[in-house]
């Protein structure tokens, strides 16, 4: 593979060990670890030989996959790239080196980690590329993929936060949800998706704050939302309070990508003496810098006030001669975002019809009467009734019902 230009270091240099192994017949030891374990790992089944190089191949971001990830016209790039179809083409077709004949017919011990469309579009390019007739044909299989798909993490993950160097990394081994598991709020939920259905697919949409009651499933919706459209090019980065300077600087790198980002700001608020808010209010809306049409935030809040106000911000109080301006100041935050979505405590009634509604979803088997009596005793010595409170509940009946109990 020293031939190639892009894909030099596809894989951590795993094509060119691959090549390499293959011109000699004949795998190292540690090649061969390395390739069962990278197939085992990746739950790579049927062809894993081919299913390795188009994962080397989507994952490995370079100046050709990116140009066509963004959908960038035909230019000289195309025509530069012929020579790393070519060594691709013949990695594809080359006879498996020996020792690693079970990688043509490779059975998985564990399912793929990727989201599962992820993983059927390493499975699809592996098909494709075998199937290929030619360099030319390898070109259009990954153009395709490339396109629909993506290329890099941001391709394979739907969630991703920023680390103690402020580089995106992804958030691996999220729990799939739904929005059906959330009970009620039914205007809340129909609110969230019509907000991101217009962004996923380019239309007006605005920055959007769930706030309201704790445990009433706002940070649920956000992330059952995420996985809702995912598969049409939403991805989300959530970003701590410590990290709020770096978003100018992160949505500036998230405009050049061909997907659809929500920054998640998770349980927004600020002590009186925190200063953030200001640079949130000035990044969200106000700022010279237009924000790019490919992100959105989104927050939740357990308080419509978003700023503490102490007795000083008060009009009544003589600390401050400009009281309401400080007033005014500190809710402006709350009306920069566009859409606004308040999710209140269930009522009493409402909240033992989400244990009932909980605990037929869950097989439990015990009456009305008495899920009723289980729910009262709970949210009186737990957080009050809410939906988090009877999730909390039914997973404990679920134990005891087990024997544990």
């Amino acid at each position: 593979m020293k031939d190639m230009i892009f894909y030099n270091n596809a894989g951590g240099g795993i094509l060119k060990e691959m090549a390499e192994a293959a011109k000699a017949g004949e795998a190292k030891p540690e090649l061969k670890e390395k390739l069962f374990s990278r197939a085992a790992g990746l739950g790579l089944e049927g062809d894993a030989w081919c299913g390795i190089i188009a994962e080397s191949l989507l994952l490995d971001e370079n100046t050709y996959s990116l140009s066509k990830e963004r959908r960038k016209i035909k230019s000289s790039l195309d025509e530069a790239v012929m020579g790393d179809m070519k060594a691709v083409y013949r990695l594809i077709n080359a006879r498996i080196p020996e020792g690693l004949e079970l990688l043509s017919g490779f059975v998985p011990p564990v399912k793929s980690p990727y989201p599962a469309q992820a993983a059927e579009a390493v499975k699809k390019l592996a098909m494709a590329l075998k199937s290929a007739g030619g360099a030319a044909e390898v070109k259009e299989a990954l153009d395709e993929t490339y396109q629909r798909f993506g290329v890099g993490e941001a391709g394979f993950y739907e969630a991703f936060c920023l680390d103690a160097a402020n580089e995106i990394i992804p958030l691996k081994g999220l729990r799939e949800s739904s929005l059906d598991e959330l009970v009620g709020y039914e205007k809340q939920k129909a609110q969230l998706c019509g907000n991101t259905e217009a962004f996923v697919r380019g239309g007006r949409a605005n920055n959007c704050l769930l706030y309201g009651e704790a445990g009433t499933g706002k940070s649920s919706s956000i992330r059952a939302v995420l996985h809702r459209y995912y598969a049409e090019g939403l991805r989300m980065v959530e970003v701590y309070r410590h990290q709020y300077r770096e978003l100018a600087e992160l949505i500036r790198g998230l405009s050049s990508r061909n997907y659809r980002y929500v920054i998640y700001l998770d349980d927004l608020s600020f002590e009186e003496f925190e200063v953030e808010y200001k640079f949130l209010k000035a990044l969200i809306e106000g700022g010279l810098e237009e924000r790019p049409e490919n992100v959105l935030i989104y927050a939740t809040s357990n308080r419509r006030h978003l700023v503490r106000e102490s007795f000083g911000d008060r009009p009544e109080s003589p600390l401050d001669k400009h009281q309401n301006e400080t007033v005014q100041e500190k809710l402006s935050l709350f009306g920069r975002f566009g859409l606004s979505i308040y999710y209140p405590a269930p009522a009493y009634k409402e909240y033992l019809g989400i244990v009932r509604e909980l605990a037929l979803r869950s097989g439990l088997t015990l009456s009305a009467e008495e899920l009723d009596a289980w729910a009262k005793k709970w949210e009186l010595q737990n957080n009050g009734p809410s939906g988090r409170s009877a999730a909390q509940l039914i997973e404990q009946l679920r134990w005891q019902e087990e024997g544990n109990g």
